[in-house]
């Protein structure tokens, strides 16, 4: 199903308006979990309103135009509290659509109240039941499902819809389908599942056997197919391309050009295409910022960034080598940032751990399906 990458025309460049931005409203997290890639999670340095203020300058013209997120992404955003969120939000126009990714242990019906009023959509982090989530625990090495399922519960209550990230550490056979079963139960309208990375803090390995990969992708699609009542990120995203190649229109599924991600850390500093790469430096590459908003507009910053950001122009020169190289190329659009740099510690590398088991083997499991699902001729 895949072809060769030089036939894809998009994906060339960083494009000057963002889809979305993402905000650091803190560093905190009551959490630490052990695949967390976060550098600063336990101190509490907070965003100022001037710095979403400035933000907002940017932001608000661009969400006039048409539809634009700010994602709310920690640290754990809830642990700013009610009031000092407030006080970020303030600024944005009406028309800007809010975001927040928590792992719901400081949910209430307070919270719930705060998410209705302001519009907020919620997307809760767990990884299945409960004996899949204990590498997610709090400060004392306490488990945090309890916590938890209190916050879903008062969602619940509050018929406050909301999404569901998950992390997989060890696709095995028989998971898959746990996990779905597990998310349907759970609620939620929308479930994105991210193999574990190694980037960030988090050192540990990530390779993994093909075929327990692309198994677990597989078993996913046919999970679904039994019920699909859940959007499934990675798995309609999978279908959608494969649609476009049969239809001979896949150039057109990828943008024209890269987002840039801005993401907008507590002090205002930027980091464009990977907010991983936040709060960590390099002596070769220095802090990875392409500017603070604090001292020019953040559509200034976008303008620039290919001329002040040397490690951008290496990330864009690694894309071209994917776009020649690799056959999977239309499906992922040249990988991300941080993953080249935390697995390869460059931004010009190709193939990354990320790329096998999130791109590639995600695209093989939903073909493998496919393929041993053929209608057989009567």
């Amino acid at each position: 199903m895949a072809v060769r990458g030089q036939e894809f025309s998009g994906m060339r460049g960083i494009a000057a308006v963002p889809g979305y931005v993402v905000m650091q409203p803190t560093t905190l997290c009551n959490l630490d979990c052990a695949y967390c890639y976060l550098p600063l999670r336990a101190a509490d340095h907070r965003m100022t309103v001037p710095v979403a203020a400035s933000v907002a300058d940017s932001v608000n013209p661009w969400a006039r135009q048409g539809r634009f997120s700010v994602v709310w992404h920690g640290g754990e955003p809830l642990a700013a509290g009610r009031e000092h969120l407030a006080a970020l939000l303030a600024p944005f126009d009406p028309a800007v659509e809010h975001h927040v990714q928590t792992n719901a242990t400081l949910i209430d019906d307070a919270w719930c109240e705060f998410f209705a009023t302001h519009r907020i959509r919620v997307s809760v982090s767990v990884d299945g039941p409960r004996e899949r989530n204990l590498e997610r625990v709090g400060r004392g090495g306490r488990p945090s499902y309890d916590r938890i399922m209190a916050g879903v519960d008062a969602l619940r209550r509050h018929g406050i819809a909301y999404s569901a990230l998950c992390v997989v550490s060890r696709p095995e056979p028989g998971l898959a389908t746990e996990l779905y079963d597990y998310f349907l139960d759970l609620g939620c309208d929308v479930l994105g599942i991210n193999i574990e990375e190694m980037e960030g803090v988090n050192t540990r390995r990530n390779a993994h056997p093909a075929e327990l990969v692309s198994g677990f992708w597989a078993e996913l699609v046919a999970a679904w197919r039994r019920e699909p009542r859940i959007h499934l990120r990675e798995i309609e995203w999978s279908l959608r391309y494969a649609a476009a190649v049969l239809d001979g229109t896949e150039d057109a599924v990828l943008p024209r050009q890269l987002d840039p991600i801005p993401t907008i850390g507590y002090d205002g500093s930027v980091v464009l295409l990977s907010p991983e790469l936040a709060g960590f430096s390099d002596p070769d590459y220095g802090d990875f910022t392409s500017g603070n908003v604090l001292e020019n507009p953040l559509g200034d910053i976008l303008a620039t960034a290919l001329r002040t950001t040397p490690w951008v122009r290496e990330f864009l020169a690694g894309v071209e080598s994917c776009r020649t190289r690799c056959p999977y190329f239309g499906f992922c659009g040249g990988g991300h940032a941080a993953n080249r740099y935390f697995e390869h510690g460059r931004f010009d590398g190709t193939e990354t751990n990320h790329c096998r088991n999130s791109k590639i083997r995600l695209l093989e499991g939903v073909l493998d399906h496919a393929r041993n699902h053929e209608p057989t001729a009567a």
